[in-house]
């Protein structure tokens, strides 16, 4: 029984781990935990009271040598104590009948008493109205006073008499005559007020186990609880920690599927978050100071061109008229140059915050096209470079998209091309093809082309493919990765392929405009 108690105090933690595993919710641990401290403390108690009844049962047979003793004895005094004294009773009733003259003999009363000494009993024997013989080592006068009548029916049994008030006595009464014909009675006598002694220790032994179960019970339970909650709370606390102190670089593992496991979850998620926008902002970081320095280098350069060209002209190098309109031509391209970089380091400022402002419509792409053609054709003629345009498209698309936007995407790459052109004779290809859903564009170059190791980058920010930075070939670096931002945001792809020494070409991919019929 013991060993079952004190067990106990692992119980819930086992059970925990055997039944539900880490899968428990704390609202189901609780509601364990409250039956479990209702239901175990009682089928414990109930187990304990009932070993320790039987015991004593077994231990009161064996001890005062009764039989048949059962959980009514044990709950009723007096019932127990008439079966304690019944054989010393009959022994007193039959020798009374008998051989009345051996009840005058002191020792014969001795060796009576004796036995019922052990069952916390005595003899009384009353002569008339006196008393002859008392087995207690205390006369009390108040009792003997009580005691019933010779010839008393009501004492006359098996159970004896209880005699109440200040006395609180169970009294067996056996009436027989003196041999000088004087009428005597023999009493068994027993103060109901002194329990038998392994009552007192049923009841003890029930107390003990019982504040022991209930400690056991609570320490179980809270233990189950603490390894429960403390232990994922505790790992969040040093999170939280690590956080305060800008360490990221740690791992907030799950400890189950429970309430306080999903908010592990939530704090490895923000840990991840909050390491990334980290990240992030170091590598925006250096992109802008990157951004600066490309734009400070660009400016730089026809900054100076222009100071240099305005000197000459002040100087008076530009003693012609042709000197003077080649220098005045020249210090409006530097400052277009500076313009368009400007405007390329505004719009980048737009993206990076999503507050680029397009007004989508829809367009018929091949009367845009001719018309885009037809702007850049007099752009590239001055650049010596030829514009070639072809539409295979069957029938006039249509695709919704920012006019505006899409333009910036087409003057982009152009522009990306003839930064890179190599060869005497330019050559700008520009094709149309319908390939399903899509309007696929494509613009092609003879330029010097772009190494494998670099075409997966061309639409990262600031990525060049120079390293020399001239100011023939310079740039800002975000270029191409306008025109991933503006084609992602229409919905659409860019991609390009290329070949060093042959040119590159570069494929947008615009969704088309269709119309669903409504069917009434």
């Amino acid at each position: 029984m013991l060993y079952l108690i004190y067990h106990y105090g692992y119980f819930c933690p086992s059970i925990s781990k055997q039944k539900t595993g880490e899968t428990m919710k704390l609202k189901n641990r609780m509601v364990i935990s409250f039956f479990v401290i209702i239901l175990v403390p009682l089928i414990l108690t109930g187990v304990a009271v009932t070993g320790f009844t039987m015991y004593q049962v077994w231990s009161l047979e064996k001890k005062y040598g009764i039989e048949g003793v059962t959980y009514e004895n044990l709950s009723n005094n007096t019932m127990l104590l008439s079966k304690m004294t019944q054989k010393t009773f009959s022994t007193l009733e039959k020798t009374a009948s008998s051989d009345p003259e051996k009840l005058e003999e002191t020792s014969y009363l001795n060796s009576l008493n004796q036995d019922l000494t052990g069952k916390n009993a005595y003899l009384l024997i009353r002569k008339g109205n006196d008393m002859f013989y008392c087995g207690s080592p205390t006369q009390d006068e108040l009792l003997f006073s009580e005691l019933p009548e010779y010839g008393d029916p009501s004492a006359d049994n098996d159970r004896g008499v209880y005699i109440g008030a200040d006395v609180q006595s169970l009294i067996k009464q056996v009436d027989f005559t003196f041999t000088d014909g004087v009428k005597g009675s023999a009493f068994i006598i027993f103060h109901s007020n002194s329990m038998v002694p392994q009552l007192k220790k049923i009841l003890l032994d029930t107390v003990f186990v019982i504040i022991l179960i209930l400690i056991l019970t609570a320490l179980g339970l809270c233990t189950w609880t603490y390894r429960g909650v403390m232990t994922p709370l505790t790992q969040l606390k040093e999170a939280t920690k690590n956080i305060k102190e800008g360490n990221l670089d740690f791992t907030i593992e799950k400890t189950g599927v429970d309430e306080i496991g999903d908010l592990c979850d939530d704090f490895e998620e923000m840990r991840k978050r909050l390491k990334e926008s980290a990240e992030e902002k170091v590598a925006f970081d250096k992109e802008n100071k990157e951004l600066i320095s490309n734009i400070s280098h660009d400016l730089k350069t026809p900054i100076t061109a222009v100071k240099g060209y305005v000197e000459g002209i002040m100087d008076g190098v530009a003693d012609t008229p042709e000197k003077m309109d080649r220098y005045i031509r020249t210090i409006y391209n530097k400052a277009n140059e500076m313009d368009r970089l400007i405007n390329e380091l505004t719009f980048y400022s737009k993206i990076d915050t999503n507050r680029i402002p397009y007004t989508f419509n829809k367009i018929h792409i091949s009367d845009y096209f001719e018309d885009c053609v037809d702007e850049l054709s007099v752009e590239l003629e001055s650049s010596g470079v030829s514009l070639t345009y072809f539409n295979y498209l069957e029938e006039d698309a249509v695709v919704i998209a920012d006019a505006e936007q899409l333009k910036r995407v087409i003057n982009n790459i152009v522009s990306n091309s003839l930064k890179y052109m190599d060869k005497p004779k330019g050559v700008i290809n520009i094709r149309l093809r319908d390939v399903g859903d899509f309007i696929q564009v494509e613009i092609e170059d003879n330029g010097k082309g772009i190494a494998q190791k670099d075409l997966a980058n061309i639409f990262e920010r600031f990525y060049r493919t120079d390293a020399s930075r001239n100011s023939s070939k310079g740039g800002s670096g975000i270029g191409l990765s306008i025109v991933k931002k503006i084609m992602e945001d229409h919905g659409g792809q860019v991609w390009a392929t290329s070949k060093e020494g042959t040119g590159t070409t570069m494929y947008l991919a615009l969704r088309k405009y269709q119309e669903v019929p409504v069917h009434e």
